[in-house]
């Protein structure tokens, strides 16, 4: 059994929300159940713009006195300033958290730090392993973990399957479920009003899905980020983040338009990212699938 690894999530920050009104007011704005944060201690979620499309995604994490948002540290302030617009007269206080205290990955086994403030497996999915916020000075000999860097956790992430925003799309550009956040357990179909939430439950209950970030597979390194994915010369998607592996493979995420890509295999007809042929696969966790039988427009 490999050990655990763990990493220090030095492109996070974290936002603490909290005050008597706390939950209601972001059960009110984001699309996870608060409830259900509530009972598990964590959950992924969005912020949508009125429109329906994702104008920051997060993680949040229940706390002894309120919750911790886990965002991308290059936008954590500006999704702070849009807490606050709405904020209005709710009992809430919100707060940007200093360095010093750090978001962990943990993976390949678990791990048991004594001065966590949150230790929850990560709420997309248990393959992910957990997520851990804890003082970083405090850190130092608490676990046998072995330590990973940020590079690392990226390629376990981008393996597993889940996309991020900002590595793998860009804010108020695609739906949540482009992003498969319904399928990540980051959007509720039962809660009540949140913005952006009538385009969403219209999507969910006409089926009318087409997009989906899935793994792609080549034989060697994958262009950057926005390069199209081409079946017989027309776009059927984009790349987003990826890795190489130390033998000249790579796997990535990307954004592609399912009914296409199974008539694109239907046809016989290869998959490229630029000039690299690719192969496609529906990540483990995920509950769609290709069609069976290519739609057209």
């Amino acid at each position: 059994m490999p050990s655990a690894k763990i990493a220090h999530l030095t492109d996070r920050a974290l936002i603490r929300i909290a005050g008597e009104d706390a939950h209601h007011f972001l059960q009110n704005l984001v699309t996870a159940d608060i409830e259900e944060t509530d009972a598990n201690g964590a959950s992924s979620t969005a912020l949508l713009t009125p429109q329906g499309k994702i104008l920051f995604d997060f993680l949040i994490y229940r706390t002894s006195d309120g919750y911790l948002a886990d965002a991308p540290s290059t936008a954590a302030a500006d999704l702070l300033k849009r807490l606050t617009f709405y904020r209005l007269r709710a009992k809430v206080d919100l707060e940007l958290l200093g360095a010093d205290s750090g978001v962990f990955a943990v993976w390949d086994g678990p791990v048991e730090i004594k001065s966590a403030l949150v230790a929850a497996t990560d709420p997309r999915t248990p393959l992910l392993g957990q997520r851990i916020v804890a003082p970083v000075s405090a850190l130092a000999g608490q676990t046998t973990a072995s330590e990973a860097d940020l590079e690392a956790y990226e390629r376990h992430r981008i393996a597993t399957g889940v996309p991020e925003g900002l590595k793998d799309y860009s804010y108020s550009d695609i739906f949540p479920h482009d992003a498969d956040l319904d399928q990540l357990g980051g959007v509720s179909f039962t809660k009540g009003c949140y913005v952006g939430q009538e385009v969403v439950s219209r999507v969910q209950h006409r089926g009318t899905a087409r997009k989906r970030f899935v793994l792609v597979e080549g034989g060697r390194a994958l262009p950057e980020k926005g390069t199209p994915v081409t079946a017989d010369g027309k776009s059927v998607g984009e790349i987003g983040s990826s890795i190489t592996s130390e033998t000249g493979e790579s796997v990535g995420l990307a954004l592609l338009r399912l009914d296409k890509v199974a008539q694109a295999k239907d046809n016989g007809s290869p998959l490229h990212c630029g000039d690299v042929e690719i192969a496609v696969r529906i990540p483990d966790w995920a509950g769609f699938s290709f069609p069976e039988k290519h739609v057209s427009d």
